[in-house]
Formats: structure tokens, C-alpha cells, sequence
């Protein structure tokens, strides 16, 4: 599988957005509870600074994407956030990584000069290996932080990295 990093196109959205969904539906690494719908997605995604997809070259399907939006505001709209969702089914080939490293050079291009993430739910641990082996910086954990969809409670951790 060998996927190209792109702008989405509005013919994606379907996949898209069962990709997320799919993530939101495991309950273990995204905050949101809602589904999207085909209306409430494309507000989503083109809410974003920036929105990408991992397409599978081989046979167009897409393996990934992620949005990438500023933190916060004002003296702090420097600081970029990302989130990433890579089909389940498609796991563990290397799609999220290449996610990463795309989020990175579009972060610097949008004029971000740091990507911070605020939720790293401490159970992913793929992810904080991930980000670990790319640089990113712990800030900390926050106990509890995150309500898992069986209703327990999972600690989050706080990453950085300077562009």
C-alpha cells in the first residue's frame, strides 16, 4: 500500500467521514460523541485550516485523513492542533505517520510555529510512540482527563513540538 497525502475533494467525503466516525465510534482516542453526517462534515472539514487524506494509489479507496486548525485565539492563534484517523482495518502500515509528517510541513506553511496536541489519551500508545519517535514533547498528564465509551476514565497527556 503505498497512499499519497492530498487535499480532500468533496467526493471524499463519504469515506471520510466513515473513517471518522469509526474513530469516534471506538470511544478511546477522540473527544467527540457525535457522528458526523454528510451535511455536518462538510462544515466539519471545510471549517478546518486545513484538511488532508492518505489515498491508496493502488486502488483510490482512502487509508487516512486529518484536519489541522489553530489551538486557540489571538496571542495564541500561533499554535496550531491536529487530529488524525486512519481506517481501522488499515492500521499499523505506516498511514499515520505519514499523516504526521504532512500535518507538520502544512502546519509551518499555514504560519503555525508549534503543534500542540491536548488530549493523547495515555492508552494509545501507538500514538505516543508515534509522536515521541517524531520529537514531540510530554507536557504532562492529566488524571482522568478523558471519558472513555464504556464510561471509564483515562488519563491524557499533553504533547508539543516547535516547528
Amino acid at each position: 500500500m503505498h497512499p499519497v497525502i492530498r487535499d480532500w475533494q468533496t467526493e471524499d467525503l463519504p469515506e471520510m467521514i466513515r473513517i471518522w466516525n469509526q474513530v469516534v465510534d471506538e470511544g478511546d482516542s477522540f473527544p467527540q460523541e457525535e457522528f458526523l453526517t454528510m451535511e455536518s462534515g462538510q462544515a466539519f472539514f471545510s471549517s478546518q485550516t486545513r484538511t488532508r487524506v492518505a489515498q491508496i494509489r493502488e486502488n483510490g479507496h482512502l487509508a487516512g485523513l486529518y484536519i489541522l486548525h489553530p489551538n486557540n485565539v489571538g496571542r495564541c492563534a500561533h499554535i496550531g492542533n491536529a487530529s488524525y484517523g486512519v481506517d481501522r482495518n488499515l492500521r499499523g502500515l505506516g498511514t499515520g505517520r505519514l499523516l504526521v509528517l504532512d500535518s507538520l510541513r502544512e502546519a509551518s506553511e499555514c504560519g503555525f510555529s508549534i503543534l500542540q496536541f491536548n488530549a493523547v489519551v495515555t492508552t494509545n500508545l501507538a500514538a505516543r510512540r508515534l509522536y515521541e519517535q517524531l520529537g514531540f514533547v510530554s507536557l504532562g498528564t492529566i488524571p482522568g482527563g478523558f471519558r472513555k465509551k464504556d464510561g471509564t476514565m483515562a488519563d491524557i497527556m499533553l504533547y508539543y513540538i516547535s516547528l
